[in-house]
C-alpha cells in the first residue's frame, strides 16, 4: 500500500508540475511584452507582423537554433546598420542590461511557442 501512496504522489507531482509548465510562457509573454511597450519597440516592431522593422517572430526564425542572445542584445542596446532592410535598428541605450536579455530571450523563442496565441501576444 505504501509503494502505491509514493507512485500516486510521484503521479501528482509530475501533473501538478506539467500544468504550471504551461502557465509559465503567458508570465513571460506578459513581462516580455512589458518591456517591448515601455520602450516603444511595438512602434516599429510586431509581434507577428513587420512595421518598420521585422516581426519578432520572423527575427525568431532567421536565428532559430543560433546562439545569438549577446549579438541581438548588443545590435539592439548600441544600434546599428540594417540587415532587414533600409531603416537601422536605432540605439535603445535606455532600456536596462537585464530587461534586454529577457526581451531578447522571448522574441528567439518565440517561433518555439506554438501554443501561444495570436490574442496573448497583442
Amino acid at each position: 500500500m505504501k509503494k502505491t501512496g509514493w507512485v500516486l504522489l510521484a503521479l501528482s507531482l509530475g501533473i501538478y508540475g506539467c500544468s504550471t509548465c504551461q502557465q509559465q510562457p503567458a508570465m513571460k509573454s506578459e513581462a516580455a511584452l512589458k518591456i517591448a511597450k515601455q520602450n516603444n519597440c511595438l512602434a516599429c516592431h510586431g509581434v507577428d507582423r513587420p512595421i518598420v522593422g521585422p516581426a519578432f517572430k520572423d527575427v525568431a526564425l532567421r536565428y532559430r537554433g543560433q546562439d545569438v542572445q549577446q549579438q541581438l542584445v548588443r545590435k539592439v542596446k548600441y544600434g546599428g546598420s540594417t540587415v532587414w532592410g533600409v531603416i537601422p535598428q536605432p540605439p535603445m541605450m535606455q532600456i536596462p542590461d537585464e530587461d534586454l536579455k529577457q526581451l531578447i530571450r522571448w522574441i528567439t523563442a518565440l517561433d518555439s511557442d506554438q501554443n501561444q496565441s495570436r490574442q496573448e501576444l497583442r
